[in-house]
């Protein structure tokens, strides 16, 4: 799966979260359904993403600790 197609609909979900700061929980599962992939590329993807600096990834301190992704 390429980077910036999946960069693209992350962002799209990201921008779109009505919660503040604008973070988004990103179920592997259901992208890979979407897109017709593994999960395991889409984590892949997702920490590529984290490495490069174009996403930054937090755990949330309340219940139920999601990880979350946040626009640098």
């Amino acid at each position: 799966m390429e980077n910036d197609t999946l960069f693209s609909h992350v962002k799209s979900m990201i921008v779109s979260s009505t919660k503040v700061p604008k973070c988004m929980a990103v179920s592997t599962v259901k992208v890979a359904d979407l897109y017709g992939v593994k999960p395991m590329e889409i984590e892949q993807g997702l920490n590529a993403l984290v490495d490069e600096g174009r996403l930054k990834r937090e755990k949330l301190n309340d219940y139920p600790h999601y990880e979350v992704y946040l626009l640098p």
